[in-house]
């Protein structure tokens, strides 16, 4: 009895161990982060919600190397396929390296019969992602706890993608379900066949503030829109 109630509680101090150990990495990552909740003419908010629907185009304010990591310098969609003609969706972010663009509903580009959800006009996405890459979004959690997510994209080839949790590796690699239709005429749309995949993610979140790291693994010509964050029942 007395070897069962030991082993009890050294499983006990184990676990209160680890939990000290994850709420530690937490706090020296949050202290030491430079980047800051993205905030613009139009969106005001902040720190994203959760519960709630987290868009991948407001990752953190910061630059290269402390918010994001891009391949390349300039931003492929905003001031580039979207030609810079002072509009807000045409220039979003225009100077910095991730790329992002926006759905588009003329000539049945993202209102394609192709794709496998609709999805609205204007939605803006992060797209033209490599393997190496990855971009942070800081989050607000009502409460601590686990949730799991729904995420909108398209994914022409495929691919793995991860989550962080303030520093510390939050998943193991998710595969992305390929949206490729060879049934569409127009090779180019193949980037443009939206979908939903359900429960995609599952992360611990503390309360409050935390930050969410974004990693594209495998593959790339991803675009992530957004992802839907639910707590999962205890």
């Amino acid at each position: 009895m007395l070897k069962l109630r030991l082993d009890i509680a050294g499983m006990i101090f184990a676990a209160f161990a680890l939990t000290l150990s994850a709420d530690g990495i937490a706090a020296d990552f949050l202290t030491v982060y430079k980047g800051i909740p993205y905030v613009d003419s139009r969106y005001t908010g902040g720190a994203q919600a959760v519960p709630g629907r987290v868009q991948c185009a407001y990752y953190d304010l910061g630059g290269e190397g402390i918010a994001y990591h891009d391949t390349t310098f300039k931003n492929e969609g905003s001031g580039g396929l979207n030609p810079a003609d002072g509009s807000y969706l045409n220039e979003f972010r225009k100077n910095e390296g991730v790329d992002t663009s926006y759905t588009k509903f003329h000539d049945a580009i993202d209102n394609n019969p192709y794709g496998m959800v609709k999805v609205e006009e204007n939605q803006l996405y992060v797209g033209w992602t490599q393997p190496g890459e990855w971009f942070n979004i800081t989050v607000d959690a009502t409460h601590a706890g686990v949730y799991s997510a729904d995420l909108l994209y398209t994914s022409n080839r495929g691919g793995m993608i991860a989550l962080d949790v303030n520093g510390a590796s939050a998943t193991e690699p998710i595969h992305i379900i390929s949206t490729y239709n060879p049934a569409d005429p127009i090779a180019w749309r193949q980037w443009h066949h939206w979908n939903m995949m359900h429960d995609a993610v599952k992360v611990k979140l503390n309360a409050g503030k935390n930050v969410l790291t974004v990693h594209i693994l495998t593959e790339g010509n991803m675009n992530l829109a957004w992802f839907q964050f639910v707590p999962v029942p205890v």
